[in-house]
């Protein structure tokens, strides 16, 4: 294995690299109902909430949208790569009556998404916020 540090411009080469040649990660999620709100929770681990991108879209069925770009990725020998550091994307059509707005935070490498109910007239693009 190697001992040395990669400079910070080969972290920057070698990440745009991985993400130019990867496929998101298609993110596992839990979605349920609540009174006011769908509420969908995303495990995003190793990726910050500036990373993190939440689009609602118009359409038919409207649909939420989130990804993160890949966080580092910098030249490792690894002897076992299963996932990166981001890249993550998932899309989800929501049902109608939902839409009018959206809030979201982000710990602990878990994102919250609270779709409310309403309808959905325009995108929406949003950053999650920490969680409180």
């Amino acid at each position: 294995m190697a001992s040395e540090q990669p400079s910070h411009q080969e972290v920057v080469d070698a990440t745009a690299a991985t993400e130019a040649s990867m496929r998101p990660q298609k993110v596992p999620v839990n979605l349920d109902e609540t009174s006011g709100a769908l509420v969908v929770v995303a495990p995003l681990p190793a990726v910050m909430a500036k990373d993190v991108t939440i689009e609602l879209r118009p359409g038919t069925p409207p649909c939420l949208r989130f990804w993160a770009h890949l966080r580092s990725s910098g030249p490792r020998d690894f002897i076992i790569n299963e996932w990166e550091y981001g890249g993550y994307e998932r899309e989800i059509d929501l049902p109608d009556g939902y839409g009018s707005s959206v809030e979201a935070s982000m710990a602990n490498g878990q994102l919250a998404i609270r779709v409310l109910r309403g309808e959905l007239t325009d995108r929406l693009r949003l950053q999650p916020g920490p969680a409180s």
